[in-house]
């Protein structure tokens, strides 16, 4: 009898210890793909491109006959540029990475329904009109629309080269197809190739002007919806000669009838699997209708026992693969670890689940781990109080402002600072003994500017404003 009581005893433990660990296990998984361009839209059409190209030409004929054409016959005298990746996060952006392919080049010319990529894929479209995909489309991914509300996503010179067109100032929160014009920069190389960068923001494009110069690397522009698109992304499209005008596919591949080398310094995978973001939410982020700006409901800091919802959001998913996923204690032991299943190939994809977070303070760690890939994302749990929700009703005002910048808020603010469309930080400053109640900023240029308040304990608060 004493025995079997000893056993009875060890079972109930243990069904004890099975029924604690099970309230941590993550619930109510929801997610999905994250289809861009479902409708196929076309970027350009062939009416589009042939004012384009005619335009390049008409330009480069005026910068020969003003003697500032940088690249005058040096067709025969150069090779092929190497690109460098096109796009690229702006410093400060709240993710890993900003962006995921939807479409290659379509290297079937029949139609429709007829496609082919480089890779023998098809991740490329065409239409009933006889529309056939020319260039890279590259979206930005997740919540693309806030990205180009905050010039997150940046378009870089993929090679150097003159500058051989610029369009600024077209409406950029298109949905659908419409004939509408793009923003775009169209650059020439030493080998007399021009790339074509498109869908940019409106007034976005670099200031430089026609004929100017640019390096790689350089800022271009900001990833938009201007033209027919469906959504912000760039469309990026090289030609190998302007005159006669021939097309080229700058991936290479087995079926790449265009070209046999690649024209990519370092070719990304076709397959590119990628954790582009990991996150934590208060509430599960809102898609609304484009061109809306989504509502992330992004958030850090949570209060014993409440609600927090764990996000990953992948680019390239891979069927047949599993994501590891832990959610780990200020002190480093393991609260959470389970593993996903992914049953489909995504280009892109977003997954969040539920956890409520005990009394145990601090600093928690959300962490992905997919296909050797490992990423964290901190979090903070803490008792919030009044001043807590005091900060975030903080604002400024006047914005629009032109010289000085008046900080109304309940709660201390101790350091502020601001950031460029460029990412770079023009203004910093901090006050350790009072709260900063304006920040004079007559020294900067007109245009479009990000201000980080920071108060207490990690409080931060970010806004939106311009200088007229």
């Amino acid at each position: 009898m004493k025995l079997n009581f000893t056993l009875l005893i060890i079972f109930c433990l243990l069904l004890f210890s099975i029924d604690a660990n099970s309230q941590n296990i993550a619930s109510t998984l929801t997610g999905g793909e994250y289809k861009f361009n479902a409708n196929k839209t076309p970027c350009l059409t062939d009416v589009q491109r042939e004012e384009v190209l005619l335009k390049i030409k008409s330009n480069i004929a005026v910068l020969k006959s003003q003697k500032r054409l940088a690249y005058d016959g040096a067709q025969q005298r150069a090779t092929h540029p190497l690109f460098s990746w096109p796009v690229k996060k702006k410093e400060g952006t709240p993710y890993h990475e900003v962006w995921a392919i939807s479409n290659y080049v379509d290297q079937n010319p029949e139609f429709p329904n007829k496609v082919l990529d480089y890779n023998c894929g098809s991740k490329t479209y065409d239409n009933t009109a006889g529309y056939n995909h020319m260039g890279v489309d590259i979206y930005t991914w997740p919540f693309t629309w806030k990205m180009m509300d905050y010039d997150e996503a940046v378009i870089v010179a993929a090679a150097p080269g003159q500058i051989i067109d610029i369009g600024r100032n077209q409406f950029d929160r298109s949905c659908s197809f419409n004939n509408n014009v793009w923003n775009a920069v169209y650059i020439q190389h030493a080998d007399g190739s021009v790339a074509l960068y498109g869908h940019m923001k409106k007034n976005s494009p670099t200031t430089k002007s026609i004929g100017d110069m640019v390096e790689r690397g350089e800022y271009l522009g900001i990833v938009g919806s201007s033209g027919n698109s469906t959504g912000p992304h760039l469309h990026f499209e090289v030609y190998s000669s302007i005159n006669p005008d021939v097309f080229i596919d700058p991936f290479a591949g087995k079926c790449n009838d265009m070209n046999t080398d690649s024209w990519w310094e370092n070719q990304k995978p076709y397959v590119n699997t990628n954790i582009n973001a990991l996150l934590t939410h208060s509430a599960p982020p809102i898609l609304p209708t484009c061109p809306d700006q989504e509502i992330t409901n992004e958030k850090n800091i949570f209060a014993p026992g409440e609600e927090v919802y764990v996000a990953v959001y992948l680019r390239d998913q891979m069927k047949g693969t599993k994501i590891n996923l832990e959610v780990l204690r200020p002190n480093g032991s393991v609260y959470n670890n389970w593993d996903f299943d992914l049953a489909k190939d995504y280009s892109s994809s977003y997954w969040y689940w539920i956890i409520e977070v005990p009394s145990v303070q601090g600093e928690w760690t959300w962490r992905a781990t997919y296909q050797g890939q490992v990423l964290d994302h901190k979090f903070t749990v803490k008792t919030l109080g009044i001043e807590d929700e005091d900060f975030q009703t903080a604002s400024i005002y006047p914005n629009p402002f032109n010289d000085v910048v008046n900080i109304q808020s309940k709660s201390p603010v101790k350091k502020v600072s601001v950031v460029d469309i460029l990412g770079k930080t023009v203004m910093a400053k901090a006050n350790a003994a009072a709260s900063i109640n304006e920040i004079n900023l007559e020294s900067l240029s007109k245009g479009l500017y990000f201000l980080t308040l920071e108060g207490n304990d990690n409080q931060k608060k970010i806004i939106k404003m311009i200088k007229e």
